[in-house]
């Protein structure tokens, strides 16, 4: 037999009056730069070259978030990109439509126990590079969305007229930016795996794969 304890009734309406307060309050889920530089986020090795590869791959216009998925080598596993709709900043959402396009394009790490793969996030917006309220709550967004597929969470871009943006790093460049047309490279991929199975099929792929 099992005895416990039932909430009175007034500290159910309290619980349940400070968690309707919190989701109706998107202030509460935003991260600031300090919240953001604590949190120990990976840098890139090469941001240029990840800013670069995704801008030439989808050719971002304003109001456009790409998210993508880097293995250890920083080689790019999947992409997405959307734009964002016309409503209040809010890292909720925000991270429902992160997590919509990772389930989409690529499997989750969640039975990893430490993740492997990292997520980062390119956000093509109007203004200059000093952060929002909107950064912040696409900060949140990414983070809980990293933790709901199992990635770790990487870094937040944005892209503006004066440029790329790493905030919380301070790295940045002018090229490319909203105005500048896609450059001749794209980010590096991973190579596709090779087929497990023997015969004459499987050596001329491994001939093709090692050219």
């Amino acid at each position: 037999m099992t005895f416990g304890f039932a909430p009175s009734s007034a500290a159910s309406m309290s619980t349940s009056a400070d968690l309707s307060a919190a989701s109706a309050n998107p202030l509460t889920r935003m991260l600031e730069p300090a919240e953001w530089a604590a949190a120990g986020i990976p840098l890139l090795r090469n941001p240029r070259e990840v800013v670069s590869g995704l801008h030439s791959r989808h050719r971002p216009g304003p109001s456009t978030a790409i998210v993508a998925v880097l293995d250890p080598e920083e080689r790019l596993q999947a992409s997405a990109s959307f734009t964002r709709r016309a409503a209040p900043a809010d890292g909720w959402m925000f991270r429902n439509a992160l997590l919509a396009q990772l389930r989409r394009v690529i499997p989750h790490d969640l039975r990893r126990r430490t993740p492997v793969r990292t997520a980062v996030l390119l956000y093509c917006r109007e203004g200059d590079a000093r952060w929002t309220e909107e950064d912040g709550a696409w900060m949140w967004g990414l983070r809980d969305a990293c933790t709901l597929h199992g990635l770790r969470c990487g870094a937040y871009i944005t892209l503006t007229r004066d440029g790329w943006q790493v905030l919380g790093e301070g790295r940045g460049g002018r090229r490319p930016n909203t105005d500048s047309p896609p450059e001749a490279f794209e980010l590096t991929s991973a190579p596709p795996p090779l087929p497990r199975t023997g015969g004459s099929a499987s050596e001329v792929l491994r001939r093709a794969a090692a050219r």
